[in-house]
């Protein structure tokens, strides 16, 4: 398959079927579960949600938890994590394909992004969250790593994989309907539940 950036290219080849087996088991579900348990305490109404760049689906295995009856969709390039993504949550509400592609046929209660901005080519980025918002129905959860102004460093020994921003701040600038209504730190040390050092941002959409 052809795709638009190398950025794509790398993720939906052998590094990103490798990352598959880096980031699973349940320690990671429990640091998960209490990650959106805070995150999502503001949000009310979650009865559907869709993830950008689901892998393996350790983010919405978690949200199933806390929402056992939540209807969940995601979209994943990598073939390989989607098939496993396919035995999280229904095969059909898999979407194997790049997010540059993925247009939003309807919106979710949620949107969720967690780890993907910052491996998305910078050049690209408006088109990532002009598809977030249009997915969006309420609310919009972005969690990633952030720095106030554009900086690019290392990935495990690549160059260009990987991009620090304000996220939220150039969503937010971008979209005016949203409002930021809560927002958050996961810390790599925390003795129980250590994420990735990940700042979370979570927006509303207002009429």
């Amino acid at each position: 398959m052809t795709y638009q950036t190398e950025q794509e290219a790398f993720w939906a080849g052998d590094f990103g079927a490798e990352y598959i087996g880096r980031n699973q088991g349940s320690e990671l579900l429990a640091a998960n579960l209490a990650f959106f348990a805070k995150a999502l305490a503001a949000a009310r109404g979650l009865s559907s949600c869709i993830e950008f760049g689901a892998n393996i689906g350790m983010n919405l295995r978690a949200l199933q938890l806390l929402y056992p009856r939540q209807e969940q969709h995601a979209i994943e390039i990598n073939p390989q994590a989607a098939a496993e993504l396919g035995r999280v949550i229904p095969p059909a509400h898999v979407h194997q394909a790049s997010i540059l592609d993925f247009a939003p046929a309807r919106t979710w209660d949620l949107a969720l992004i967690k780890g993907v901005l910052i491996h998305i080519n910078p050049d690209w980025l408006p088109r990532v969250y002009d598809a977030l918002h249009r997915a969006t129905g309420r609310y919009l959860l972005v969690c990633e790593y952030y720095n106030p102004s554009p900086v690019a460093i290392p990935y495990r020994g690549h160059a260009d994989r990987l991009f620090k921003r304000d996220f939220c701040g150039e969503i937010l600038d971008r979209h005016p309907d949203l409002a930021l209504i809560d927002y958050g730190f996961a810390y790599r040390r925390d003795p129980n539940f250590p994420q990735d050092d990940i700042t979370w941002f979570l927006m509303e959409k207002r009429d």
